[in-house]
């Protein structure tokens, strides 16, 4: 009698190992802008180390080229194939939402990063307060620019609202701290489309078209490079300046002959274990509460935003100069 009672407890816990075993056996894509920005190769590598130490199916996929559309049919492909979970950064918030809805009205969890003011998502995971991290870029202009003159904006899209949420903050602390500082009124944002060559091409014509410009404010990872590039052609280093974010190993030439003063940044391979983190507790229906200790570097005090419940946000900002580039290990 006791062996049966043994036996049977061996099953009921053999049964209880397996369901928790195929609780945890869920498949989470993560989809970026595209796959060959090196922003994005560093998330895709975050992605490979916590699916290697967790042991968990996470991979990412991505397009070959940042394309809304493909963004979109990406997504809906994901849908058909039936994945669990979905923690896509958006090209193009409002129109990568009705293909985010079918995701939802299939079951699949939706996790994005620099999504803040998107409907169809279960949470949006951010690195920070993202007016802090405009402010935190103007700071680091306002500084190379001696805290005066005229400066202007470049965003990837007029669309991308993280971008131009960081480009408000900017503005919103040059009028609060910099007062000598001024806004170009004629053109106060302009476009890169997430290209260091367009960012390239445009920061050459604005300087030239408006020669009282001394300073931008990036936000894209192709911008702060590209004016860069302009300034230097321009013979402008020293009285151009320019301050934004990016992979600070892709800047580090630029910052070391001081074309780019600042580079504010977070790690996107943290961002993307963020992502597929939080992918999994809701998944394993984990009741999210506050403050939030994901386990993960930046992410160990994760506080919901005041005017966003949906947001999350983390304390991971980075400022990368020519003196700490080479430390930074990405």
């Amino acid at each position: 009698m006791k062996k049966l009672l043994s036996f049977i407890i061996a099953l009921a816990l053999m049964a209880t190992l397996f369901t928790t075993a195929l609780a945890e056996d869920y498949e989470v894509v993560v989809i970026p802008k595209d796959a060959t920005n090196p922003w994005f190769v560093r998330m895709e590598a975050g992605v490979n180390e916590y699916a290697k130490e967790t042991g968990r199916n996470v991979y990412q996929k991505g397009t070959p080229t940042i394309d809304a559309t493909l963004q979109y049919q990406l997504v809906l492909d994901m849908v058909a194939a039936g994945v669990d979970a979905i923690c896509v950064v958006p090209v193009d918030p409002s129109s990568l939402e009705p293909a985010l809805k079918k995701a939802r009205e299939a079951g699949i969890v939706v996790v994005t990063h620099e999504g803040g003011d998107m409907e169809n998502i279960d949470y949006d995971i951010e690195a920070f307060d993202n007016e802090q991290f405009g402010a935190f870029i103007m700071d680091s202009l306002a500084k190379a620019m001696g805290e005066e003159g005229v400066y202007t904006t470049m965003v990837a899209h007029v669309t991308n609202a993280t971008h131009n949420i960081w480009a408000d903050g900017a503005i919103k602390r040059q009028k609060e701290a910099y007062p000598n500082m001024t806004l170009l009124e004629a053109e106060p944002r302009v476009e890169s489309e997430d290209n260091g060559d367009v960012a390239y091409n445009t920061a050459k014509e604005i300087f030239k078209k408006y020669p009282e410009l001394k300073g931008v404010v990036g936000t894209s990872s192709f911008d702060a490079p590209g004016v860069a590039r302009a300034i230097e052609e321009l013979g402008l280093t020293g009285k151009a300046f320019t301050a934004g974010t990016g992979v600070p190993s892709n800047n580090a030439a630029l910052l070391k002959s001081g074309a780019i003063q600042a580079v504010t940044t977070w790690d996107p391979a943290q961002a993307g274990k963020a992502m597929a983190e939080i992918a999994y507790r809701l998944l394993n229906k984990e009741e999210i509460t506050f403050p939030l200790n994901l386990g993960i570097p930046g992410y160990e005090n994760v506080q919901p935003n005041p005017n966003f419940k949906k947001v999350l946000e983390g304390q991971a900002y980075i400022e990368v100069t020519k003196d700490n580039v080479d430390s930074i290990g990405f």
